[in-house]
């Protein structure tokens, strides 16, 4: 009887180990590894590959790519590359063994950025401590469903609430914050890293207590792929409606959910609006045809200099000389925008083209002009820096 039971355990324990054996596989390599002069480590063991590269976000780029280094093959089995000391960010990287693309197999931080799904890890103090979870108090993130009719269907938002929210009878000033081409409503709070953002520059008293709401920018999704009812769909750059004034359009079916589920301090003085590249472009076409609506607005890299596309007929795009006009003596207290120097081409002259339409009717307007290209390093400095002049 006994050696039966010790065979059942046995064989009981055996199943288990199989069954989560993923639980229980040794990765044996520490990668990446954050040395104490800002230098990274990366290993992989792959003793059959031919050939190892690392893009990383702290490689010089090549266009909108990321540079490439060679990892070196150390022995048998393992390939390093160790980075130059690197300032204090958040930063991206993924492999290339022997042409197939692949993330870190030691390493199990990974976000995804439209299609692309990298590994990420954190440097050094400063700025890089805005984007860490730390030990103070947290918001809550939720994801909600609201009813559009304008687009005809129920879509998904991300809403942070910040910390103290559901045990107050307080009222908040709100944030709408938009992503890029590509994006999603997981963008801001993924590569954006906004909710630690918005965690940490409250904790520390710079930011005011704020709802953020995070929309989904593409109305022809329900919701990023994979969280809609089209299923687990390939994440893609051009939708239908990108950019053609639907989006626009649809933003009142936003503002009235969250208005009529949050407690949210009413008037203009209480709403916020900003955005990142095709985001920026949406944030500067809502502010024009919402002109009383808003108190601040931020365009980060925004991508004025794009042409709307496809041929929704929409009118949002017309009168922009007026409508500005009427934004301007409606009044605002503050239209905050920021560009990387190395930018396209296209972004820095529709920029500089739009500041020169607000500085011929005297629109006052502040500008930054930031080091870097398009990129989620300017994007979460900006916000850093937005979210403080707020409220």
């Amino acid at each position: 009887m006994k050696k039966l039971r010790l065979f059942t355990f046995l064989l009981l324990g055996t199943m288990g180990l199989s069954a989560q054996q993923d639980i229980f596989m040794a990765r044996g390599l520490t990668s990446p590894e954050i040395h104490d002069d800002g230098t990274v480590t990366f290993k992989v063991k792959a003793p059959n590959a031919s050939e190892i590269t690392i893009s990383g976000s702290w490689m010089p780029a090549t266009g909108l790519a990321s540079g490439v280094e060679i990892m070196k093959k150390e022995n048998d089995s393992i390939w390093s590359y160790t980075s130059n000391r690197l300032k204090p960010e958040m930063y991206r990287y993924s492999l290339t063994i022997d042409g197939v693309g692949s993330i870190d197999p030691n390493y199990a931080h990974a976000i995804r950025d439209v299609a692309n799904l990298s590994n990420i890890f954190i440097v050094g103090d400063g700025q890089a401590n805005l984007y860490r979870v730390n030990q103070v108090p947290h918001g809550s993130i939720t994801y909600r469903w609201y009813d559009s009719p304008t687009v005809g269907k129920t879509r998904r938002i991300a809403i942070y609430t910040p910390n103290g929210y559901e045990n107050s009878d307080n009222n908040y000033p709100v944030l709408y914050l938009h992503h890029g081409i590509g994006g999603d409503e997981e963008a801001w709070l993924g590569s954006g890293r906004a909710a630690q953002i918005m965690d940490n520059l409250i904790a520390e008293g710079k930011a005011k207590p704020m709802i953020v709401v995070m929309p989904n920018g593409n109305v022809f999704q329900e919701a990023s792929p994979g969280n809609g009812s089209s299923g687990f769909v390939q994440p893609t750059f051009m939708l239908p409606n990108t950019m053609d004034g639907k989006f626009e359009e649809s933003f009142k079916d936003i503002k009235k959910f969250v208005e009529e589920n949050y407690r949210t301090v009413e008037g203009k003085e209480g709403r916020a609006i900003a955005g990142l590249s095709m985001g920026g472009f949406h944030t500067a076409n809502i502010a024009l045809n919402y002109p009383d609506t808003f108190d601040y607005i931020g365009l980060f890299s925004s991508a004025l200099g794009v042409r709307p596309m496809g041929d929704n007929n929409s009118t949002i795009y017309e009168d922009k000389d007026s409508k500005l006009k009427l934004q301007k003596e409606n009044g605002y207290k503050l239209y905050w925008m920021a560009i990387g120097n190395a930018d396209m081409e296209m972004i820095l002259k529709g920029n500089a083209d739009f500041r020169k339409k607000m500085d011929d009717i005297g629109m006052l307007y502040e500008y930054k002009e930031t080091d870097g290209g398009h990129t989620w390093d300017n994007w979460r400095k900006y916000l850093s820096i937005f979210v403080q002049r707020l409220f």
